[in-house]
């Protein structure tokens, strides 16, 4: 993976269409590119492009926390088939998901917002990073729409939270209307769970369908109060609470490390 951020070609991001992107990355990247996507509409939206453009392998992977709906995982083999693409799935390390569950019990994350996002960590966002150390660029749905953290959102970023990679938001000025009528328009395999009510889809226990009026990521971790709604994949959490992450993961690993 590089570590310091290369000259790229002239690139006016913000002009160029999400088509226009999505190619430019894949021909500027190659096989060191990867669309990570958690098969909710934007990353259909983007893996459906990819194969429209017939400009390469379609190099797609996705994070398997060992939670997730049944429906998801349906919804993988259909789009497998739908594509006739691989798809990689990624998976956390089993014996650190076994260390948190015998420290702290398989359902922590009901505990304390700390415990939750320790739980994001060893499930997505450890495993997440182990994938992203062997590439140089990664494409996401992340939409500024979708308001709170991810209103300022760049087309092109330079990732450094993640080593020092290229992270490429092709969407980025995307409107909920504007991804409805491109899965209507080209048939996209959408998520049975849209259907119930669900507008941000996660792991199973954590997630519900929201309620009219709600933020569209209401539904997810929606015991806790006053908590940010993100998993630590696009945004780490800052001040006290990483520092509690921090603490509880150092255990989980000494205690990984002590029974392997």
């Amino acid at each position: 993976m590089s570590q310091a951020a290369r000259t790229l070609p002239a690139l006016q991001p913000e002009n160029a269409s999400a088509v226009e992107m999505l190619k430019w990355g894949i021909l500027e990247f190659g096989e060191r590119l990867g669309i990570c996507t958690s098969f909710q509409m934007g990353g259909m939206v983007l893996l459906d492009m990819a194969v429209r453009l017939g400009v390469g392998k379609v190099p797609v992977f996705t994070v398997d926390t060992h939670r997730l709906p049944e429906e998801t995982y349906e919804l993988i083999a259909r789009t497998r088939d739908h594509y006739g693409v691989e798809i990689e799935v990624v998976y956390p390390d089993a014996a650190e998901v076994a260390a948190m569950a015998a420290q702290y019990g398989e359902d922590l994350f009901r505990d304390a917002v700390a415990k939750r996002k320790l739980c994001c960590d060893v499930r997505k966002v450890r495993p997440l990073q182990r994938k992203l150390a062997t590439l140089d660029a990664w494409v996401v749905g992340l939409r500024r729409e979708q308001g709170d953290s991810r209103e300022s959102i760049q087309k092109v970023e330079w990732n450094s939270d993640n080593g020092g990679i290229y992270k490429l938001s092709p969407l980025a000025n995307w409107s909920d209307d504007d991804i409805l009528d491109y899965v209507g328009r080209n048939g996209v395999p959408v998520h049975p769970l849209y259907e119930q009510g669900y507008t941000s889809i996660g792991c199973a226990p954590c997630t519900r369908a929201t309620f009219d009026g709600e933020h569209f990521r209401a539904g997810r971790w929606w015991w806790e109060q006053d908590a940010d709604k993100e998993c630590g994949i696009h945004f780490s959490p800052g001040g006290e609470v990483r520092r509690e992450v921090d603490v509880l993961l150092q255990d989980v690993l000494q205690t990984q490390a002590a029974g392997a």
